[in-house]
């Protein structure tokens, strides 16, 4: 996400705020694919993951008069999903990362070669593989990290955990998908 759309996503929620709510769809919109995912990745299907969606961009809509604009929107909408998710699965203790899912179609590339897409594909199933092996405080790093595109101050207002526990997390994440990927051959 450039500058650009953080600053219209603020114009949007004061236009929001002030009433135009028709605009809220222009959120949605941006927002959808990317909060969708992380359902995905709690829910592991989805149906789970587009009542998720819906239930986050409820609550959103509902809150959003409570944001106050110290962080993007974006951090804030990602902070709401991911205690929505948390709060929604804490029974349960499953988060699998769907950031890498080999089977998602938005990973092809036109013009691929087969062969290329073959290489491509086998790839990411080793990685998709080793990342489902990290701890799950370590994917839920990897994945708003590497896979969401989030800094580490980000991914502390999304998930509580200091900056430095998160560096920590992704450098050790790092480490251990190195080591399980060392004999990767293709």
């Amino acid at each position: 996400m450039s500058k650009g759309d953080d600053f219209d996503d603020q114009m949007i929620v004061a236009e929001v705020v002030s009433g135009q709510k028709e605009l809220f769809r222009l959120l949605v919109n941006r927002h959808e694919k990317p909060v969708y995912r992380m359902g995905l990745s709690f829910f592991h299907n989805t149906e789970d993951a587009a009542d998720f969606t819906q239930e986050v961009f409820l609550k959103v809509f509902r809150n959003l008069v409570s944001f106050e604009g110290r962080c993007r929107f974006s951090t804030w909408l990602y902070r709401v999903a991911y205690n929505t998710a948390v709060n929604s699965v804490v029974r349960k203790k499953e988060y699998q990362s769907l950031a890498e899912d080999p089977s998602s179609p938005e990973y092809a590339q036109d013009g691929d070669t087969p062969e290329h897409t073959l290489f491509r594909q086998v790839v990411q199933e080793a990685v998709w593989e080793a990342v489902k092996e990290l701890p799950e405080r370590y994917r839920i790093c990897v994945d708003l990290f590497f896979f969401y595109d989030r800094s580490y101050q980000e991914i502390e207002a999304i998930t509580g955990y200091p900056v430095n526990t998160i560096k920590s997390h992704v450098f050790r994440a790092k480490k251990l998908l190195r080591e399980k990927l060392a004999d990767f051959r293709y």
